[in-house]
């Protein structure tokens, strides 16, 4: 995929594949996105010319303006491809608004399915920071961490009220989207107990969880799976519901 992206770079191809972002057909729009973030994925010199080819700011526009959910959603993967391990393109993304822009997401009607990528986006984001930020320092990775403290996430995660954003998607039914936002509400409970404390809606879903949870972990037990899934879950509920006593 690497080499297939590099040839597709020495041809031209990514501007075109950017311009093709702002075509008025939703289904080229489609491909164009979908292209792009296969090309971006673990690519840093794709990484640089796609920024510098404008295509962050397409990707925000289609984001941010209405438009069929498929395109939405090839947008949100080359908009993920793109952030990954570039703090530079982070940096930019903020400036640009695009948190509001992720934001604005979960009052479109229509757009479920893009809510549980957009918290994995973030946690994936906070988390990278984070390990290189713990890991073993060389020169280039000093060069890395400077870059990373550039990018002020957590601060406007925190101000623009991601806290509760995230939290509230614990309502869903689904087991696996709820197990990326208690992953989620695991790695902001740094930034957001206070917030978290003062939420009498999470309390009680928390409430509801535990109870859900022990009683599939037990139902797993006596299937004679010791180690389960749901054990895991519900000790991430627990390990939650105990920060915030």
């Amino acid at each position: 995929q690497v080499d297939n992206a590099k040839d597709f770079l020495s041809m031209g191809g990514l501007q075109l594949v950017i311009d093709g972002l702002n075509s008025t057909e939703a289904v080229l729009k489609e491909h164009a996105a979908f292209v792009l973030g296969a090309a971006l994925s673990s690519n840093p010199k794709v990484q640089i010319e796609a920024i510098e080819g404008g295509a962050l700011q397409k990707l925000l526009v289609i984001l941010a303006t209405e438009q069929p959910l498929t395109v939405k959603k090839k947008a949100l993967f080359a908009l993920s491809s793109m952030l990954r391990h570039f703090p530079y393109a982070q940096q930019q993304f903020l400036k640009l608004g695009g948190l509001q822009v992720l934001r604005s997401l979960f009052r479109q009607k229509g757009m479920e399915t893009l809510h549980v990528r957009v918290v994995t986006l973030l946690y994936d984001l906070i988390v990278e920071k984070m390990l290189l930020e713990d890991s073993q320092h060389g020169d280039q990775m000093e060069e890395k961490i400077q870059q990373y403290q550039q990018v002020k996430l957590v601060p406007a995660v925190v101000e623009q009220d991601w806290c509760v954003v995230v939290s509230n998607l614990l309502a869903v039914p689904e087991h696996d989207t709820r197990e990326k936002v208690l992953k989620t509400v695991g790695v902001l409970m740094a930034f957001c107990k206070e917030r978290y404390r003062g939420d009498p809606a999470l309390s009680t879903t928390l409430s509801l969880l535990r109870s859900e949870y022990e009683e599939l972990a037990a139902q797993e037990q006596r299937e004679g799976d010791k180690d389960g899934y749901f054990k895991e879950l519900l000790g991430s509920v627990n390990t939650i519901i105990q920060e915030l006593r």
